[in-house]
């Protein structure tokens, strides 16, 4: 069943690997009705889940210049990071359902509310509109810790269950996630220690108090350039253009345990529906442009096109993926 659903969910990811120019052709030629032809009608608010800085708050603020060009209004972007991303939903859902307050927000959206009682329904109480971007994690390790391969961690975890350990920025986080995924897809027993943000994760595996951390390729990226961390593999089905040496998890010999921690954009499920594919045609046309791209590639980043209707796929099937290996693994909110 759990393989099931994870070839399922990865089955629907495809289409943002293949097919870009026809789906950005295809939607931009949708009619739209009156009301989304005046749409915008004033400045529209990405809010963002993440601090200032973060990964998807950059690629949130990419995607607004672009926006901005296009709907020839102000787009800005607010952060409200904080409560596991509950502050900056619940400001979405307490706005109009208009168009004009847009929520950028990451894969925690399809773990998150399974760990966690929340008062909004992930699925009845939003309408997707286009994932923006995945950013790779990577899995890294101290070079002094002697891990040359992934097959080495593995014989390691499995010559001495529970005695290794590995690094997340928190219960249901990506990180926290592609080690999840990592574990039951070897059937290694290791410990898990939280930290506060990758910084510290990132701090803490290159001492080499934690053996191994699924960490942000933005993050970790310059200290696997200066040699202080080595990577071993990334949790992405295709190898990170910034990183072309470093294998896959699937290359590496571990089936089943890649983790896409992807950026995306959602508004108030009562949003009519010409405005989400308004929404959905400019953001598709902004990541299309060589300078968002460019900035994309500067994160490790790629962009993620999709319809609404496959983004809503794609979250659905991640969500049934989610809760199996919530369930397989005994996660818990810590």
């Amino acid at each position: 069943m759990l393989k099931n659903l994870i070839f399922r969910t990865a089955s629907l990811r495809k289409h943002w690997m293949t097919g870009y120019s026809l789906l950005a052709a295809l939607t931009i030629s949708l009619p739209l009705s009156l009301q989304a032809q005046n749409f915008p009608n004033r400045p529209i608010k990405l809010i963002s889940g993440a601090t200032a800085g973060s990964a998807s708050d950059i690629v949130a603020r990419s995607v607004a210049e672009k926006l901005q060009a296009e709907f020839g209004v102000p787009v800005v972007v607010e952060n409200k990071a904080g409560a596991a991303g509950t502050l900056a939903i619940q400001s979405l859902l307490n706005a109009p359902a208009d168009g004009h307050t847009v929520l950028v927000y990451t894969s925690a959206h399809t773990v998150l509310p399974l760990i966690n009682k929340v008062s909004y329904d992930p699925l009845r109480d939003f309408s997707a509109v286009t994932p923006l971007a995945i950013v790779p994690n990577v899995m890294v390790v101290s070079p002094a810790k002697g891990y040359k391969t992934v097959k080495d961690v593995v014989e390691a975890a499995k010559s001495n269950p529970g005695q290794l350990n590995y690094a997340s920025v928190g219960v249901g986080s990506a990180t926290y996630m592609s080690a999840e995924k990592f574990k039951l897809a070897t059937g290694i027993n290791a410990v898990h220690v939280p930290y506060k943000g990758s910084p510290e994760a990132i701090t803490e595996t290159m001492a080499g108090r934690v053996d191994y951390f699924f960490a942000p390729l933005v993050s970790a990226l310059p200290m696997i350039k200066s040699g202080k961390l080595l990577a071993l593999a990334v949790g992405t089905p295709k190898r990170s253009a910034q990183l072309p040496d470093v294998p896959t998890l699937t290359e590496a010999g571990v089936e089943k345990a890649d983790y896409l921690f992807w950026t995306g954009m959602l508004v108030p499920s009562k949003t009519p529906k010409d405005i989400v594919i308004k929404l959905n045609q400019f953001s598709l046309k902004a990541l299309q442009s060589a300078e968002v791209k460019d900035r994309l590639a500067g994160l490790g980043a790629e962009p993620m096109p999709m319809s609404p209707d496959q983004f809503d796929g794609m979250i659905r099937a991640e969500m049934q993926t989610n809760a199996e290996i919530i369930k397989a693994a005994n996660i818990q909110a810590k």
